[in-house]
């Protein structure tokens, strides 16, 4: 029998698929939920689990091909440790093809890290030549590193544009399992897959699985926080100021996906890449300070974070709307009012925060806004007198000391704030909404 070649994944019909893996042309082994690898918190454990929790949960499966642009019209079929002896000697750790009508209509390869463990440009490189190959559009890695966006890598590769290299970080891929599980519009339907869904997550979340939260700031950040203490000169392209600002966007995106946990809804962080990059380290020079932007669905506001690393604080802040059919005394007793409402719903933790809390007043046509800290919110009749208010931000303003330069104590002190903010203040606040128009009855 003449061996046939294989030269594409892609356009292949499964029945010469299965042939090939018959003939040791392609290696692989089905993904299973339950695999028998001796190491059991091994990298291969990890994605078989992984990629057969896809294949038995409907929505979880299409949150993350809809994440990666794969076909979900067709047969699926899951397989870990796939490698091509005839094209290159690499063992991928995963493939998911997708058999429309007989053909492979699409394909995904995934190379999956745990633990410390990062992503490598080389053996990555080797995986976009063999997708080229074999016609495989789409190349996904899954780590404990962080990044701003799926688009955006942790290394620094030439993608040719035959190919999609997108990234994703296991909290990631653990907050979409947890959001699934909320009592929302996107609840798991089937209850058996609910139970998968459930067991799956236990074993992302038990430490044996390697897996872990952005957890350390990179050692970028603690240089920039001292370079800028001791007033050293410093160049936007330096490695500490890029890594800072990239150690930045991470964290940003961390808080986005905490808070999605804790609220049962996605919260989304602004699309960050190495253009964005280049800008903010040439003003987080410029300002010493550095901000981001939390999207929350339904929230009166974004979250504006600002990270001041002069005064070695945060700010974090929302916007209000006040009546603006309404003078300023009673612009004024509103914004009051909204803030007494927050503290009534949890008085002895509003009390322990309320000196970090700021009213900024948006005056029209002003350049700067009027601030006052909430215990001096009486003095803001006297401050705006002839002006008009067209907004409020609500802001606390934490000083992190020796914190803010600390590269874990930083994570856990920002977002132990955010949690506290989001529920003492930002889910009580309102803007006014102007009124419907009322039909008038012409009475004569």
């Amino acid at each position: 029998m003449i061996k046939k070649s294989i030269s594409k994944l892609v356009g292949l019909k499964k029945q010469d698929f299965d042939l090939l893996v018959k003939s040791g042309q392609i290696i692989l082994q089905p993904a299973r939920l339950i695999p028998s690898h001796k190491t059991t918190g091994g990298e291969m454990t990890l994605t078989s689990i992984f990629l057969s929790t896809l294949r038995l949960v409907k929505e979880f499966r299409d949150n993350l091909f809809k994440e990666i642009k794969l076909s979900r019209a067709g047969r699926v079929y899951f397989y870990t440790e796939a490698s091509f002896p005839d094209i290159n000697e690499c063992r991928i750790d995963g493939l998911i093809i997708v058999v429309t009508k007989g053909v492979i209509a699409d394909a995904a390869f995934f190379e999956m890290k745990n633990k410390s463990n990062k992503i490598e440009a080389a053996q990555i490189e080797a995986y976009i030549d063999i997708s080229k190959k074999l016609k495989v559009s789409k190349l996904v890695t899954i780590s404990n590193e962080f990044t701003s966006q799926p688009e955006v890598s942790p290394i620094k590769v030439k993608v040719p544009k035959s190919v999609s290299l997108l990234h994703f970080s296991w909290t990631y891929v653990i907050t979409i399992g947890q959001l699934l599980l909320f009592q929302n519009d996107n609840n798991i339907e089937d209850e058996d897959q609910v139970a998968i869904m459930s067991e799956a997550l236990h074993y992302f979340e038990n430490p044996i699985s390697g897996i872990s939260g952005y957890t350390h700031m990179k050692p970028g950040w603690k240089e920039l926080c001292e370079n800028i203490k001791a007033q050293k000169p410093m160049k936007s392209t330096d490695e500490s100021v890029e890594g800072a600002v990239a150690s930045w966007y991470e964290e940003e995106r961390d808080m986005a996906l905490l808070l999605s946990r804790e609220l049962g809804v996605l919260v989304k962080s602004p699309l960050r890449n190495y253009s964005t990059l280049k800008t903010d380290a040439k003003r987080v020079l410029k300002d010493n300070r550095i901000s981001g932007v939390l999207s929350i669905k339904n929230a009166v506001s974004d979250i504006k974070i600002i990270a001041d690393f002069e005064r070695r604080l945060v700010a974090m802040s929302i916007k209000l709307t006040p009546p603006m059919n309404k003078g300023n005394k009673a612009k004024i007793s509103w914004i009051i009012k909204q803030l007494e409402k927050c503290a009534k719903k949890s008085p002895e933790d509003f009390k322990k925060v309320q000196e970090e809390i700021w009213i900024d007043a948006d005056i029209k046509f002003a350049k700067a806004n009027i601030k006052v800290k909430l215990s001096d919110i009486e003095t803001l009749i006297e401050l705006t007198d002839n002006k008009i208010i067209q907004g409020y931000n609500i802001a606390v303003r934490k000083s992190f000391g020796t914190k803010f330069s600390s590269n874990k104590g930083f994570i856990t002190t920002i977002e132990s704030m955010l949690l506290e903010y989001y529920e003492l203040i930002v889910q009580h606040m309102n803007s006014w909404s102007e009124p419907a128009p009322k039909i008038t009855k012409d009475l004569d």
